[in-house]
């Protein structure tokens, strides 16, 4: 009997991965900028509340470890073929740990959710009532994802270090069919992620409004930058946030592209509040705050746009993450040459 072997030749490494995703950040950065945007929408649509869905989340993903060291291999039809979820055991501490919060807010928030019913004690077992909530499978959350990492196999393929060619479809697949697997290394990456930027921001509410503010000048900047570039040049991670962050790219939009003195395009707080459900009045008072703390600024329209004193101070942390991106990007890279048959000899 012939016994397969993993070809390491045609695996990759966490740093091949991260190395590239940064040299090429012009042509991924606004891509991952909407892809982030979209999963912390869906975060705070579930409860109107950030945390809430970040406790279910983490227990999610505790109760998929589990499943993991018992070498249980879940679908996506299979994980959601019931409208409730057994889920592992669990403390506030564990909890309070794991998101870097104060008991009081974790223990009043398990509260709620229990009062909500979504949280349930039946004898001995606890499980997850995805009936009780507006609850969202991440069917469009997947496509995301998995048009994300295709951009980035692109990347490898043309460096010569990753030799399949890929499809959304076909990504999207592998990461149905190995769910249990992939979607716990996709909460690896966002939950650290999630409790960075409530440590930056002091409060996820305020980072999501943030990002809204980010995403909006992420689209002016990339339009800019293909209209001056074309598709011949790249520009890494750290061009891209100096530009992004301190709008340098209007100048070139002075006369280079509309032939006439740009204006930062901004967002207004209703806009910000339409595009995330958050209330008009939250969103003016988190953007108080975060021109006070120099992270927005006003244009001569009154609209919110980036300050660039964010440079500063998000380069450093998003590196950080952009480890945990390399590491399940290059996961599921490797599943899918193994699954695909491209890494056995």
């Amino acid at each position: 009997m012939n016994i397969r072997q993993i070809d390491f030749s045609k695996v990759i490494n966490d740093e091949q991965v991260y190395d590239h995703m940064m040299a090429n950040y012009d042509q991924l950065g606004n891509d991952w900028i909407n892809h982030q945007w979209k999963w912390i929408n869906a975060v705070y649509q579930a409860f109107k509340d950030h945390y809430k869905y970040m406790i279910i989340i983490c227990l999610i993903e505790k109760t998929l470890q589990f499943y993991d060291q018992m070498n249980i291999k879940l679908s996506y039809d299979q994980f959601y073929s019931k409208n409730f979820l057994q889920i592992d055991k669990f403390s506030i501490t564990e909890l309070c740990e794991k998101l870097q919060l104060p008991k009081e807010t974790i223990r009043r928030k398990v509260l709620e959710l229990e009062k909500l019913g979504v949280l349930k004690r039946q004898k001995k077992q606890i499980i997850i009532d995805r009936s009780s909530f507006t609850f969202v499978k991440p069917e469009k959350q997947m496509k995301y994802t998995a048009g994300y990492i295709l951009k980035i196999s692109e990347i490898l393929n043309k460096e010569k270090l990753y030799s399949k060619k890929l499809e959304t479809k076909i990504i999207e697949n592998v990461l149905k069919k190995n769910f249990s697997i992939t979607w716990r290394w996709f909460y690896k990456m966002q939950i650290p992620m999630i409790i960075g930027y409530h440590d930056m921001f002091k409060d996820l509410t305020t980072f999501h409004v943030w990002g809204t503010v980010c995403m909006n000048q992420a689209f002016n900047y990339k339009t800019a930058l293909n209209k001056r570039n074309g598709s011949n040049q790249t520009h890494g991670y750290i061009n891209f946030q100096r530009e992004l962050f301190k709008g340098d790219y209007n100048k070139y939009n002075e006369s280079l592209i509309l032939g006439e003195k740009a204006k930062s395009n901004g967002v207004s707080a209703m806009s910000v509040s339409d595009m995330t459900g958050i209330p008009r009045a939250t969103v003016i008072r988190k953007c108080k705050f975060l021109i006070k703390n120099d992270y927005l600024k006003l244009n001569e329209k009154k609209q919110y746009i980036l300050s660039g004193f964010n440079v500063r101070r998000v380069i450093p942390y998003q590196k950080l993450i952009f480890k945990n991106k390399a590491k399940f990007i290059r996961k599921v890279l490797n599943l899918l040459t193994i699954s695909l048959g491209e890494g056995w000899k």
